[in-house]
């Protein structure tokens, strides 16, 4: 495809202070506690990689800005943008019934009155299967009485999507069809995958691929096909809440669980790349575009409110503007990426260290230093202030 560009504005900061102040940021990240954190943040015509820490413990081995990681739940709005260019294209409706094209996965009632777009905005009402797949996590994401123990006894399951489809189809629904606020579930886009797979006669993952993947020109991104990750990459080290201490490495896992609802595997680089042509209407027209940034009210796994609309989520920041992006965990890593609406600045930041705070008695988190370095590191990335100093 021909290169497009989102438009570019600057900041005010130089290269270097720019660098200053972001390094100053991921090193304290690592102090806070996380072994390793990378980062792209793209100013105008500036672009700034850096790293902080390491990306294996056992070797020493640092971390670096080019990485390829799991970026989790950022891939639904690489899926989002697949299933927009159906509806372009005339073979999907966006306030069609999934009942219509998937009688079978969502019947009756249910099936005529859950819409695609229901299911690309969370508003579908359909709970998350992941508490029946993995059974010693059944109070995730409310921590109750869980344990980890799911985690290594299916680090090599391969999941059938369908049946974890009907988990979440079979499970009590979390709200009635399209209605305020929707709930985050991962049912929804495990669907919409299924989806793409009937619409088009080839796999999602092959659709993924080919029309936004490949169509944006990403070197370092892929759906991939087996446990591990391929190229240079880091160790992804899951807490779970201080249950597994010290953390350990679930780079090497099955990625059947979500499948290519957020699968994927990216640079930071990378992902600045597809978020900025994204918003220049280079992957999706931009009336498809302007669909996905319709946003409502959505309640995120950690019980926040989040601006979310057909895969992208909304964020203003007072006196910089609004940013629109996506953010994603697996087990052991995390990645966020976000880009201003009008292009000129981008970041995407990953991490290798998942849910360190240890519970408190009535089972809540407790605070961790690492609940004020990241917020305080994204500030930084969005805004150019150096971060507050640590208290």
């Amino acid at each position: 495809m021909t290169e497009q560009t989102a438009p570019r504005v600057r900041s005010g900061n130089d290269a270097a202070t720019m660098g200053a102040t972001l390094q100053a940021a991921l090193d304290e990240v690592h102090r806070a506690g996380m072994p390793g954190v990378f980062a792209e943040v793209r100013d105008g015509d500036q672009v700034w990689r850096g790293a902080a820490g390491v990306a294996d413990l056992d070797t020493g081995r640092p971390a670096s800005p080019d990485l390829r990681h799991r970026v989790g739940s950022i891939t639904k709005t690489f899926t989002a943008a697949a299933v927009l260019q159906q509806v372009e294209q005339g073979q999907l409706g966006l306030d069609t019934p999934i009942g219509h094209y998937l009688p079978r996965l969502v019947p009756g009632a249910r099936g005529e009155a859950i819409t695609v777009r229901m299911l690309l905005g969370h508003t579908s009402g359909l709970r998350d299967y992941l508490p029946y797949a993995y059974p010693s996590l059944r109070a995730f994401p409310a921590i109750g009485e869980t344990s980890p123990a799911s985690l290594d006894e299916h680090r090599f399951t391969r999941f059938d999507p369908v049946e974890l489809i009907g988990m979440g189809v079979a499970a009590p629904p979390v709200g009635a069809p399209g209605g305020s606020p929707g709930v985050y579930s991962n049912t929804n886009y495990l669907l919409l995958c299924e989806l793409l797979g009937h619409v088009t006669g080839t796999s999602a993952e092959r659709y993924i691929t080919e029309q936004v993947i490949e169509r944006a020109g990403l070197r370092d991104t892929v759906l991939p096909a087996g446990t591990g990750i391929d190229g240079p990459h880091s160790r992804l080290y899951e807490s779970w809440f201080g249950m597994i201490d010290p953390p350990r490495d679930y780079s090497v896992f099955d990625m059947s669980w979500v499948g290519p609802a957020a699968s994927l595997i990216a640079t930071m680089a990378d992902l600045n790349r597809f978020f900025g042509l994204l918003l220049a209407g280079a992957i999706v027209a931009p009336s498809s575009l302007a669909q996905m940034q319709r946003t409502g009210p959505v309640i995120s796994f950690e019980g926040r409110t989040i601006r979310y609309g057909l895969g992208l989520h909304r964020v203003e920041v007072p006196g910089h503007g609004t940013f629109w992006g996506h953010d994603g965990s697996v087990w052991g890593g995390g990645a966020i990426s976000l880009t201003r609406a009008d292009g000129g600045r981008q970041l995407s930041i990953a991490v290798n260290l998942m849910r360190p705070n240890r519970l408190d008695a009535a089972g809540r988190p407790r605070h961790h230093p690492l609940d004020d370095a990241l917020p305080a590191l994204y500030r930084a990335a969005m805004t150019g202030a150096p971060a507050p100093a640590a208290r």
